[in-house]
């Protein structure tokens, strides 16, 4: 009954909230091409944005970022989110895509839910026991700002300059303390992030969390695996070995811990429309999808000879999609340790 009421309603306001999101779509393109900020960057942000104001998912930090982002029109925000608020008040539904923490089966359509349940575990899980806290292709992540002012852990975020200096930007505009956070300028296709990662004060000798988000899929190969060595400590392509000098930077010390998401190469091979029409619109906003795990099932065994040979080991996997009746899995939550 409390679905019913609220698909009612909002499929009663649908007018509106088409014309918000075109709003925001139109906004966010003019806002890419000014600024050179990756399109898909304020993805995750807007999911936590919708989780927490439908009260599922505390993060004020994504609230007040959200609504000063260029990219990002007022009028656009409120005619998608009134519609949204409204029939949830009047039902008391969340739709599944909002979910947190999120429960069953995971499709395509409620990735973003899912994975916001999933990375949030691993913080709370792993962080307390490594004090280094480094996010990978950060965007516009605020889970650094959510930590306890008492923290001691230091929080890193690595991204491209102009994303970075973009963010730097409104988290002044948004009133929000970046205080205990340290900004590495990278990019993982030109740069050796790591060695950036240490001159900003990174101590490589303790164990850290790095959390890898969202961008797995939009790197080639080779800047997937140099990022993954990098970690491990096998940059030059010695397999698992590691030597002595992690102090030096040669690689993050044993018992760090890494979590990403990622595609199997079936999203970038399938024939399906979905498919069909996801890639074309990646490339549509310049940020093609480009790396993907061997979908040959099983696929958590191809994901496994792939961390091993990048020097990692696989501590934890989720496989996204079936792989029954001759279907592939099309992506997967992964952590992997230091060994």
């Amino acid at each position: 009954m409390s679905a019913a009421i609220f698909y009612i309603i909002y499929i009663l306001l649908l007018p509106f909230t088409v014309v918000g999101y075109v709003l925001w779509v139109g906004k966010a393109i003019l806002a890419r091409r000014g600024s050179g900020v990756s399109g898909t960057a304020q993805g995750p942000l807007s999911a936590r944005w919708f989780q927490h104001n439908l009260g599922v998912r505390q993060d004020e930090p994504a609230n007040r970022l959200m609504k000063v982002l260029p990219g990002v029109p007022p009028l656009g925000l409120r005619l998608v989110m009134g519609p949204l608020l409204l029939a949830h008040r009047a039902s008391g539904y969340v739709p599944r895509a909002f979910r947190y923490p999120y429960e069953g089966e995971i499709s395509m359509q409620y990735a973003a839910a899912a994975r916001q349940t999933f990375f949030d575990r691993v913080v709370e899980q792993y962080l307390a026991s490594t004090g280094q806290f480094v996010i990978l292709g950060a965007g516009f992540d605020t889970r650094p700002y959510r930590l306890p002012r008492e923290s001691r852990v230091r929080s890193f975020e690595v991204d491209t300059p102009k994303t970075q200096a973009v963010k730097r930007a409104m988290l002044d505009k948004a009133g929000i303390d970046p205080a205990g956070v340290t900004f590495v300028a990278a990019d993982f296709e030109k740069d050796d992030w790591f060695a950036r990662l240490v001159e900003a004060g990174f101590d490589p000798s303790q164990p850290a969390l790095f959390l890898w988000e969202g961008v797995t899929v939009y790197l080639n190969r080779e800047a997937v695996e140099s990022t993954l060595r990098k970690i491990a400590g096998t940059a030059s392509g010695s397999g698992a070995a590691r030597g002595s000098s992690a102090a030096q930077g040669s690689g993050a010390a044993t018992g760090s811990v890494v979590a990403f998401d990622y595609f199997t190469t079936e999203p970038l091979e399938s024939r399906s429309l979905y498919w069909q029409y996801a890639r074309a619109g990646t490339r549509a906003a310049g940020e093609p999808l480009t790396f993907g795990i061997d979908s040959t099932p099983p696929s958590r065994e191809r994901l496994e000879e792939f961390l091993n040979s990048c020097g990692l080991s696989l501590a934890e996997q989720h496989t996204l999609g079936d792989e029954t009746g001759g279907k592939r899995a099309w992506g997967g939550f992964a952590i992997a340790v230091v060994p």
